[in-house]
């Protein structure tokens, strides 16, 4: 090294209070860490714990659905539709006139009865008069025989003598013969106008001939009534698409669909695992998708008795060993037990929760 290089004096580096000063705040830090992660689970075994208890004692599923009664609503006769009363949503009581079926025809029926009954009740009166009845046929073929058995036995004794020959002798037997036979067709002809008259045991003081022309009558008058569809019950009108002006009617082919009023209820399709502790009468809560804001107090009012699987219109089948297990759901029956602020649709979705303990939380 050059003299001319200036020395600069280094001091001396305390390695003693350097590495003391650097190393003084790990272990606080490593107590901060340590505290961080176990505070974590700690608080998610808490959180855990305090919604595990907030489950017990009830049990709850959003695979519910509100339904009200539905009744099918169809003629009992067939014709066209000449009346309408009530279009889609429609409030109806029990007894309103929904529609009217052509009446004509079945006017024409009752018209074809009473003449029925008019020919039926002439018959009668004509078998009444009639000689078949009074027996006056009968008495003459009586004379006839009487008569004819008088020339008989006379024939006889002259053919017995010889003046008579065997041809005549025949010829009188015959006419005997023939008398027998003419009074008793008068006894058949009187048998069968008297069974024509007859009551019967059926219809006592009713002959029958004029009886069924009544039965007639009556089968086309309630048929005439029957044009004249009214609501079987109180509810709302829906489906009513089919329901137009000259629409033909078929017999029991529904026409419309009435909507129960005031039969609301709740239908939540459980778990079958959520089924240990529910019982019929247990309280229940409901919430509704289309009200945020609502909520209805309700009970169990019945547990099914199959699975919805069971009651599908083609059940699976498990023999052919490709078998997965499916956790199966029980239709439960909800009654709601307050009145509703807001309408109540069929098919809309709700949230039900039923208290198991009994008591609502």
């Amino acid at each position: 090294m050059s003299e001319a290089d200036p020395q600069i004096p280094v001091e001396p580096v305390d390695e003693t209070e350097t590495v003391v000063e650097t190393e003084a705040p790990a272990p606080k830090r490593n107590k901060r860490r340590l505290l961080l992660m176990l505070s974590v689970p700690l608080l998610l075994l808490i959180a855990g714990g305090v919604y595990w208890l907030s489950l017990q004692g009830k049990v709850t599923t959003d695979n519910a659905y509100i339904q009200q009664d539905k009744v099918a609503v169809s003629a009992q006769v067939g014709g066209e539709i000449v009346q309408i009363f009530v279009g889609e949503g429609d409030t109806v009581n029990a007894g309103d006139l929904l529609f009217r079926i052509d009446p004509e025809p079945y006017k024409l029926q009752i018209a074809q009865a009473n003449a029925a009954i008019a020919g039926a009740q002439a018959n009668v009166t004509a078998l009444s008069n009639s000689s078949d009845l009074s027996g006056a046929d009968i008495s003459a073929a009586r004379e006839d025989i009487a008569f004819a058995q008088s020339d008989f036995e006379r024939n006889d004794a002259l053919y017995k003598r010889g003046f008579v020959t065997k041809a005549d002798h025949d010829a009188a037997q015959h006419r005997v013969n023939q008398a027998k036979e003419a009074l008793r067709q008068a006894l058949a002809r009187q048998e069968a106008a008297r069974a024509k008259l007859a009551t019967g045991s059926a219809v006592p003081g009713e002959n029958p001939q004029v009886a069924a022309a009544q039965a007639e009558k009556a089968v086309a008058e309630l048929s005439l009534s029957r044009t004249e569809v009214r609501a079987p019950s109180a509810g709302r009108i829906a489906q009513a698409d089919r329901l137009q002006l000259g629409q033909q009617v078929v017999q029991g082919l529904p026409v419309l669909t009435l909507v129960g009023d005031g039969t609301s209820y709740i239908e939540a399709n459980f778990k079958e695992t959520d089924l240990a502790d529910m019982q019929v009468g247990q309280p229940a809560e409901v919430h509704f998708d289309a009200y945020p804001g609502l909520k209805l107090r309700g009970h169990v009012e019945s547990i099914g008795a199959g699975t919805g699987n069971e009651f599908s219109v083609i059940p699976a089948q498990n023999a052919t060993g490709n078998w997965v297990k499916v956790t199966q759901r029980v239709p439960v029956r909800i009654a709601i037990d307050e009145k509703s602020a807001r309408p109540l649709i069929a098919g809309l979705s709700t949230e039900v929760t039923v208290f198991t303990d009994g008591k609502k939380h």
